[in-house]
């Protein structure tokens, strides 16, 4: 039985109807007319635990309401959820005690007060026993590096070090899934990647399920063998990131470094021209025509060296969204 269920799952937000002026606001306040708005329509996946599983999307396709959904903040409009063998909207406690979600646009830690003030709340609401909480914070503390910062207030921390504190305050009870909805989101680099590295290694020792919505793919790309690709409220993709770019990215990537500098018009004919810097050209070039177009390009070029990858994998979602070809 896989931990997560997903089965036809979809969210449909009536949306009151204003037409303008003062005529319009009377009709608005007394006889008010709707639209459906189709936030989510008819996703199934499943996860089985201990997975990582990346959730991507566009803003506005429907990524954080399908995890409000997963997590029992709202209802669904129609189908069927099973999180931990529980019903999420339903919110019973058993079911509360397995899960966290962590959204990097919200915090629950109590902005005046030492970051150990609302551990302590947290370990009272999930009825943590002392002796397992004070070990639990130890562990975090240390997987974390937070070593002298829990007796700050929450406004005296870095925006680096007050993500790693909610991180621990969602983690403290040791919830089963994790649903983490953009946690580096604002971060610099270094953070994200401590951020990363920490949920790397709590998977790997508490084998917790984590599903993972980012905007920065080399979030994805580093914790996610598996991605789910949602477009417009469809589930459009299901499958590793490997199979994503074989789906939305039939082309390769084709750099080319050039003896002398050249023109977008005179290299246009050899693929599509994705920059040009000086004597380097990076192209993009259909996979069935790329044998034919290496060898042309070394033929008619002056070429010091090339190479041929596949795409980065945020070109090739950006691709996707940009152009809506799913």
């Amino acid at each position: 039985m896989p931990i997560i269920l997903v089965e036809d799952l979809s969210k449909v937000y009536p949306v009151a109807i204003k037409e303008p002026g003062l005529k319009g606001t009377l009709r608005h306040f007394f006889s008010r007319t709707y639209r459906n708005v189709k936030a989510v329509e008819g996703v199934s996946f499943s996860i089985e635990s201990g997975e990582v599983v990346g959730f991507l999307g566009a803003n506005g396709a429907g990524k954080t309401t399908t995890l409000k959904m997963l997590t029992g903040l709202i209802y669904p409009s129609a189908g069927t959820v099973k999180v931990c063998d529980r019903t999420p909207f339903r919110r019973e406690t058993d079911f509360l005690q397995k899960i966290t979600l962590v959204m990097g646009q919200k915090q629950q830690l109590i902005w005046d007060l030492p970051v150990l003030d609302s551990l302590k709340i947290n370990a009272a609401v999930y009825g943590i026993p002392d002796k397992d909480y004070r070990q639990r914070v130890g562990e975090l503390t240390e997987m974390l590096s937070l070593q002298g910062k829990l007796n700050q207030p929450v406004r005296k921390l870095s925006l680096g070090e007050r993500m790693k504190a909610e991180l621990m305050a969602a983690l403290l009870h040791q919830p089963e899934v994790l649903f983490l909805d953009e946690p580096t989101l604002g971060l610099d680099v270094n953070a994200q990647f401590s951020v990363r590295e920490f949920l790397r290694e709590y998977n790997d020792r508490y084998q917790a399920t984590v599903l993972l919505t980012s905007h920065y793919m080399a979030d994805i790309t580093a914790l996610c063998k598996r991605v789910l690709l949602i477009h417009e409220g469809l589930l459009v993709y299901d499958g590793s990131l490997d199979g994503l770019l074989d789906r939305f990215a039939p082309y390769r990537e084709v750099q080319v470094e050039l003896s002398n500098p050249v023109s977008k018009e005179k290299v246009s004919a050899y693929g599509e021209v994705e920059s040009i810097e000086g004597q380097s050209v990076r192209f993009l070039v259909k996979r069935e025509e790329l044998t034919a177009s290496v060898a042309k390009i070394l033929a008619d070029l002056q070429v010091v060296d090339l190479t041929v990858t596949d795409p980065p994998i945020e070109e090739v979602i950006g691709r996707v969204f940009r152009t809506g070809k799913v």
